[in-house]
């Protein structure tokens, strides 16, 4: 069989020389033989159709490391795998989309002093707010955090050697931010803190073990879910991973943010349905969460209004996967405050067996007295 020069394979492939170093480099798309002496690079013409679908996938945005996944794929594995990115693009286009108007709708409020908004809010509002984690019925540790205060609300799900750390660190960074009144500063705010606990996470766990791999293959860290004061009348959203946000306003039930798990995907492309997924045996493998390397590249960041009268609840997974939605409606509905929430949440989440740590925090807004 006759090998293709470097230069002649990337032109039939539709690639970059460049890209074919690269990779090579990142073994995504090896040569068949580089000459001892010179290094030249050559290429067998079976392997032009693994080209084309690199060249394809790039082209449509896809990550590499993804697209390694994809071409050593099974075909029905590997279509369901294009799908479910696919499906995930469209979604955060759709919150990008949101934010953009989010921003524009601040921004020109705060160049325009004129501009008012149709129900204006009676004053100033506050956040009464209750915490709590516990550890649950089968977990040794409790690696879960939940916190609260008059400008925040936050919790985290740590995981890996490093978990609990990982946690403290992504609540702390939320309870310690500056106070900043534009939305757009608050935004880049919580990017930046998001970058920053990754870049803590870096090498061995505090007990000073190894850094392990689990099942997710993401390491040691933390999901992170939390708001943040953005001005009179808004919270800031960061959110990393499958810890919930729930808003329950004029007794309506809403959700504020988006489970970034294989599960959740594997939903949003149509491969599996809700039912499925919620016995599914990797319905709590995440496809982001706040890990080491400095990457916030993987937040979802929102701004959302806020009204007297609205309850919001933060969880971790150990409380919305044992729970059905129907209960956790029922006691935002009943119970008093806040404290009472976090107290009421966790007694059914132990009552159903909690099977992993349970992370709570409830915030109720109010007209300042």
């Amino acid at each position: 069989m006759e090998l293709l020069t470097i230069g002649r394979f990337a032109r039939v492939a539709g690639l970059t020389r460049k890209a074919l170093r690269l990779y090579d480099e990142l073994d995504l798309l090896r040569p068949a033989r580089t000459d001892p002496v010179t290094g030249y690079r050559l290429y067998a013409p079976d392997q032009l159709e693994r080209a084309r679908l690199v060249a394809w996938l790039r082209r449509a945005g896809m990550p590499l490391p993804l697209i390694r996944a994809v071409c050593d794929a099974p075909a029905g594995t590997a279509a369901g795998a294009v799908q479910r990115w696919w499906a995930t693009v469209e979604r955060d286009t759709v919150g990008r989309r949101d934010l953009v108007a989010a921003l524009v709708r601040s921004l020109s409020e705060e160049d325009d002093p004129m501009v008012t908004t149709p129900t204006p809010t009676p004053g100033p509002l506050v956040l009464r707010c209750a915490a709590g984690s516990d550890r649950g019925l089968v977990r040794m540790r409790n690696q879960d955090r939940a916190a609260g205060g008059d400008g925040y609300l936050a919790v985290s799900d740590g995981f890996g050697p490093g978990g609990g750390r990982a946690g403290d660190l992504a609540v702390s960074a939320v309870a310690d931010l500056a106070p900043s009144s534009g939305a757009a500063s608050v935004l880049a705010v919580l990017e930046d803190a998001v970058t920053r606990i990754g870049a803590q996470l870096d090498g061995a766990a505090p007990d000073g073990s190894p850094r392990e791999v689990g099942q997710d293959g993401l390491g040691q860290g933390a999901t992170l879910t939390a708001l943040v004061r953005a001005g009179d009348s808004r919270l800031a959203l960061v959110h990393v991973g499958d810890s919930r946000a729930y808003l329950l306003r004029e007794g309506r039930l809403s959700r504020l943010t988006h489970d970034h798990t294989l599960v959740r995907s594997m939903v949003d492309a149509g491969t599996l349905t809700e039912e499925e997924a919620a016995s599914h045996p990797e319905r709590s493998t995440l496809l982001r969460a706040v890990t080491g390397g400095g990457s916030s590249a993987g937040a979802d960041l929102a701004l959302h209004e806020i009204r007297a009268g609205d309850r919001i609840l933060l969880c971790t997974d150990g409380v919305h996967t044992v729970l059905p939605a129907v209960a956790i409606d029922d006691v935002l509905r009943t119970a008093p405050a806040p404290d009472a929430v976090v107290h009421r949440l966790t007694e059914l989440a132990l009552a159903a067996g909690a099977p992993d740590n349970v992370g709570i925090a409830v915030a109720d807004v109010a007209a300042a007295v």
